[in-house]
């Protein structure tokens, strides 16, 4: 695909599927990409048929394939096998080969505190096509979280200034906590 990122802009909401009864019903909607999070071996060009029959841009999460490896035959078998459009993974060798057998190549990052964003800001593979960052919405999390929980929550994380702190309070959390000095007294 010429422009990956024109075609997200167009396509902002992704069903990302974890078996195949949510495959289905992602396939009856109107979206044109869908994440597949599930899968083995055997079952990758089934998958990715389903979803290139409807006419939708599918992208297989290699590190979720079961039988299949960390190493970079695996995009060839994915290449060669499946008609899926791209791979989603965590691994910077993975995302070179997709993009070397000319695959979309999404690399997922996750984003747990201060020290793995600054490592997801200079760690990606800058050929990627997109980068997915987890979790991807705190504030709702924090929501959902604080109605499971009997106790008091504390936000930690990314928490970079006081709009932060007033976010992650109005969403919830009893307390925040954070290495930045800078608001420790906001």
């Amino acid at each position: 695909m010429s422009d990956f990122r024109q075609f997200l802009e167009v396509n902002p909401v992704i069903p990302a599927v974890k078996n195949e009864t949510e495959l289905d019903k992602a396939l009856q909607t109107d979206v044109e990409i869908i994440f597949v999070l599930f899968g083995d071996i055997m079952s990758l060009s089934y998958l990715a048929d389903k979803i290139h029959e409807k006419g939708k841009l599918g992208i297989i999460h290699i590190d979720l394939v079961e039988g299949l490896s960390s190493k970079e035959i695996s995009l060839e078998y994915v290449k060669r096998n499946t008609v899926f459009d791209g791979i989603i993974s965590t691994k910077p060798q993975l995302i070179r080969a997709a993009k070397n057998q000319g695959l979309i190549a999404v690399q997922r990052v996750f984003i747990l505190d201060n020290i793995s964003l600054e490592s997801a800001k200079t760690h990606f593979v800058s050929g990627c096509d997109a980068i997915e960052m987890l979790p991807g919405i705190l504030f709702k999390v924090i929501k959902e979280l604080c109605g499971a929980i009997n106790k008091p929550l504390i936000a930690g994380g990314l928490i970079s200034d006081k709009e932060d702190v007033m976010a992650a309070l109005k969403a919830g959390a009893t307390a925040i906590s954070t290495s930045n000095e800078e608001i420790w007294e906001a």
